[in-house]
């Protein structure tokens, strides 16, 4: 007799729901009943209550009940929660696995972490769709072209900086964009820009923050005779190098190293830093706390 194998829900009919607000007693038993009621199974379920900040913070990976069923209708469970959030003052969030961010990504003249993220994308280890690169400079036009990825070139100088910001928002605009990954693109985004796309920018700086924040990291650093490098993924504020931080990593050194071998050593930190951030904030693992992150990894 033959066995049956039983259906599992593809990522179509998997949803996260991310969620923070003040901390109470009550808040993981408002969430779990409302998804039981709606014939919708836990998958895993993360939470933090910060007691600085007094918030709660939670992230639910579900799917519903009848494996059968393909997908939900998310606006009308968006709208259903809509009473329960009200009643303990969250934010929330609700998304499918399935739907991939578009994200944007910027560069300007050191292509090694544009040229990991195009990789990673291309063998699935990031669950993103990339519909364009922009650049203040020519150079990675091919690498665009060889991934089939338009490129836009958006020269900018101190006087023409405010069109090329207003450029670079139509085109955010025109292609959906969820969110913008600056992959080494050295220019200082406007307060404008910072505002008008707030949480939704990643930066690489090529360091530890919170030291040698600015130009020329690297050479800081060997002034000082570091012991480590490392690179730091933060979201993009108008405060330069002070916003949120995602992720961080670092390599040991030594005396030995010049600059230039500070930096081709700091190159492959950065990469994977990057790399690590876009994947969970596109995952929505990580919940902003003030000038601080929740990460669920």
């Amino acid at each position: 007799m033959a066995s049956t194998v039983p259906k599992v829900a593809s990522n179509s009919a998997e949803y996260i729901l991310t969620l923070s607000c003040p901390d109470r007693a009550g808040i993981v038993h408002a969430v779990t009943g409302f998804l039981a009621e709606h014939n919708l199974n836990i998958k895993d379920s993360q939470q933090f209550g910060d007691p600085t900040s007094k918030r709660f913070f939670m992230r639910v990976h579900f799917i519903p009940v009848d494996t059968e069923k393909t997908e939900i209708n998310l606006e009308q469970l968006r709208s259903s929660f809509e009473k329960t959030a009200e009643s303990m003052s969250m934010n929330f969030e609700l998304s499918c696995v399935a739907q991939k961010p578009r994200v944007m990504i910027m560069v300007s003249k050191i292509g090694h972490c544009l040229n990991d993220i195009l990789f990673r994308q291309s063998i699935s280890q990031l669950s993103i769709s990339v519909p364009l690169i922009v650049s203040n400079h020519p150079d990675f036009a091919p690498l665009a072209k060889t991934y089939n990825i338009p490129f836009h070139h958006l020269p900018v100088t101190a006087d023409t900086k405010l069109e090329q910001e207003t450029q670079i928002l139509n085109l955010v605009k025109e292609n959906n964009i969820d969110l913008i990954v600056l992959a080494r693109y050295m220019q200082v985004l406007s307060p404008g820009l910072c505002s008008a796309m707030s949480g939704k920018i990643i930066n690489i700086h090529h360091s530890f923050l919170p030291s040698f924040k600015g130009a020329k990291p690297y050479h800081q650093a060997y002034d000082r005779g570091v012991k480590i490098i490392g690179a730091t993924a933060h979201f993009v504020t108008s405060d330069l190098d002070e916003g949120p931080i995602i992720e961080q990593n670092v390599v040991r050194v030594d005396h030995a190293l010049s600059p230039k071998e500070l930096t081709m050593e700091g190159s492959n930190v950065e990469s994977n830093v990057l790399a690590t951030a876009v994947k969970w904030v596109t995952e929505k693992r990580v919940l902003l706390n003030g000038h601080k992150t929740v990460v669920f990894n």
